[in-house]
C-alpha cells in the first residue's frame, strides 16, 4: 500500500457530484508525515470542492505555490483565514507584475499582493529542502523549447512588457515508499521536458509519478505546434513514469498525448 494520496480539489475539467470546475489548479496530498496543498485554485470555490470531497483544510500543514499566477493562488487568502498554522512556500519573485498581453490588451494575472502579508509565508530564493519527504527545485535549464502557450505571457518591468522568464516557478518533489519520487508542477511553463531533465540531474533518475499542466493550450495550432506536442509525447513515453495532466494542457493536446502514451497518461481530474 502506497503511503501517498492525491486528491484534485480544483481543475478546469473537474467533474463529480457537488463539484464546480473553473480555470485553475489545486491538489491535496497526504504523505506519511504531511497533509499539504499544491496551489489553491483561482477562488474560494476550491474549498467548497474540498468539503464535498471530505477534505478538512484546517488540518493542512504545508502549502506550496507553484508560481505567481492568480489561477493557482486565488484561494489562498480564504485558506489562510481558515488555517492559520500551515507553512506557505512560494518563490520570492512570485509577486511580480505578471500579465497576459494580447492584441494590445493587457490583463493582470498575478497574485493578490495581500498574500505577502501572511505571517506563515516563506519566500524561497532557490532550491530548498523542507524535510526528508518534501523538497523544491527551480532554475530549470532551457534545453528543449518552451510551450507555445507562453507566447502571450509577460512581466511588466519599469512600465515595459518583457517576456516572462518563469523564474517564479518552482517544482515540488515528494519522496515516498522508501525512495520513490513524485514530481508536482503547476503549469510547466519552462517545459515539461526541461523540468524532467533538471529533475534527472538532481535525483539521478526519472520520477515515478508526475502531476502537471503542460501549458499547451492554444486557440489555434500550427502544424509545427502539433508536431511539437507529438515530440513531447514520444519523449515522455520513454520514461518509466505515470503522468497526470490537465488544466492548461488543453483538450487538443491531451488527446494527442493520450493517443501516443495510452495508460501512461491520465487526466488530473481523475485523481
Amino acid at each position: 500500500m502506497s503511503n501517498i494520496r492525491f486528491v484534485t480539489l480544483m481543475e478546469d475539467y473537474l467533474c463529480g457530484d457537488h463539484l464546480v470546475a473553473e480555470h485553475g489548479l489545486s491538489l491535496y496530498i497526504e504523505t506519511k508525515k504531511h497533509k499539504l496543498l499544491v496551489d489553491t485554485g483561482q477562488s474560494d470555490q476550491t474549498w467548497e470542492n474540498a468539503k464535498a470531497k471530505g477534505i478538512d483544510i484546517s488540518l493542512v500543514d504545508t502549502v506550496i505555490l507553484s508560481h505567481g499566477h492568480y489561477d493557482h493562488s486565488g484561494g489562498l487568502l480564504k485558506f489562510a483565514a481558515i488555517n492559520k498554522t500551515a507553512d506557505i512556500y512560494m518563490r520570492d519573485n512570485a509577486a511580480g507584475a505578471y500579465y497576459s498581453y494580447k492584441k494590445d490588451k493587457e490583463t493582470y494575472i498575478g497574485i493578490d499582493k495581500e498574500i505577502l502579508k501572511l505571517s506563515n509565508l516563506h519566500l524561497v530564493s532557490d532550491s530548498t529542502v523542507i524535510d526528508d519527504e518534501l523538497s523544491l527545485f527551480t532554475n530549470v535549464k532551457p534545453k528543449h523549447s518552451w510551450p507555445k502557450g507562453n507566447r502571450r505571457l509577460y512581466e511588466k518591468k519599469n512600465g515595459v512588457f518583457v517576456p516572462d522568464t518563469f523564474s517564479h516557478e518552482q517544482y515540488l518533489v515528494i519522496t515516498y515508499d522508501g525512495g520513490k519520487y513524485a514530481l508536482i508542477s503547476g503549469c510547466a511553463h519552462t517545459g515539461i521536458l526541461n523540468i524532467l531533465d533538471t529533475f534527472h540531474e538532481r535525483y539521478g533518475r526519472a520520477p515515478s509519478i508526475v502531476i502537471s499542466g503542460f501549458h499547451m493550450i492554444q486557440s489555434e495550432y500550427s502544424d509545427n505546434d502539433l508536431e511539437e506536442i507529438k515530440h513531447v509525447a514520444k519523449e515522455l513515453s520513454k520514461l518509466d513514469t505515470i503522468f497526470y495532466t490537465g488544466h492548461c494542457t488543453g483538450e487538443v493536446a491531451y488527446k494527442i498525448l493520450k493517443e501516443r502514451m495510452g495508460e501512461q497518461l491520465h487526466a488530473i481530474a481523475e485523481l
